[in-house]
């Protein structure tokens, strides 16, 4: 998910390059979205490791 996020920041950065506002501005918050919600599940993954320890 994290190449996901990136992937959509880079699509962002160049559809801003271009004008494109609209593109640009949909692909930050997909963006955005992907990388929260990898987060989440990173902080998850460590505390059940944390725990089953």
């Amino acid at each position: 998910m994290l190449r996901w996020s990136i992937a959509f920041f880079l699509i962002a950065l160049v559809a801003a390059f271009f004008g494109f506002g609209g593109i640009a501005a949909g692909a930050v918050t997909i963006a955005r979205m992907l990388f929260y919600v990898f987060f989440v599940l990173f902080l998850l993954s460590l505390i059940v490791r944390l725990v089953s320890r």
